[in-house]
């Protein structure tokens, strides 16, 4: 097992004052208000892991059409995961994004753009300063269109030229997705300073430019 992370570290660390002031956590999310636009088709989904799921809620959350997004764990073995269970990279699972969005507002291509562009697609098992198959990439399908898209979209990429390295990224059907305790959620907005403390000291961003200039 390798030393933790930064993030872990300070994870720890609101972990400890969350129980302190709330007295519990929990690993279940309150069932999202659009749960019935869901089911009738008005609203879909979206899943999808770019290393710290901190970090890839920002890019969603600012776009029209976007409804929410959750951070949580997928594509793993143990069921109803913990943070630090998940953290240790023992559960099989990668962190992740789940998005609600609007399907007549925006589409799940368009979704897929925002994705690539958000995360390194030439990293196996790690995002930046993270490392383990716990922040490995990848994109979720919620039917067959969206894996049909996806694979599209990788292709599309990879065909394009840009890079002289595969793009590592998985594709699959998803399976069963946990959301994160509470304190992970909406952690850029709650906890500004700290998340952009470890966003830079990570190296996201430079990464990011160098991988992606300014698209």
């Amino acid at each position: 097992m390798g030393h933790p992370t930064t993030r872990q570290l300070l994870a720890a660390l609101i972990v400890s004052f969350s129980l302190a002031a709330c007295g519990t956590t929990t690993t279940d999310a309150d069932e999202p208000p659009s749960a019935q636009a869901i089911a009738d088709g008005e609203l879909a989904q979206a899943t999808f892991a770019g290393g710290c799921f901190w970090c890839m809620e920002p890019p969603f959350d600012k776009l029209d059409g976007v409804v929410s997004t959750i951070s949580g764990y997928t594509a793993g073995e143990q069921k109803n995961p913990t943070y630090q269970q998940v953290s240790r990279g023992a559960t099989g699972h990668t962190e992740a994004v789940q998005i609600t969005y609007d399907p007549n507002k925006i589409s799940f291509t368009e979704l897929l753009d925002v994705f690539w562009r958000n995360i390194d697609p030439l990293a196996k098992d790690r995002q930046f300063c993270d490392g383990g198959t716990q922040y490995r990439t990848g994109i979720y399908a919620h039917d067959a269109t969206q894996l049909e898209l996806a694979e599209v979209s990788k292709k599309a990429l990879d065909d394009s030229g840009r890079f002289d390295q595969p793009v590592v990224t998985e594709i699959e059907p998803l399976d069963t997705f946990y959301p994160a305790e509470d304190y992970h959620q909406d952690y850029y907005k709650k906890n500004p300073v700290r998340y952009k403390t470890y966003r830079v000291g990570c190296g996201r961003d430079r990464r990011l430019e160098q991988l992606w200039g300014d698209d």
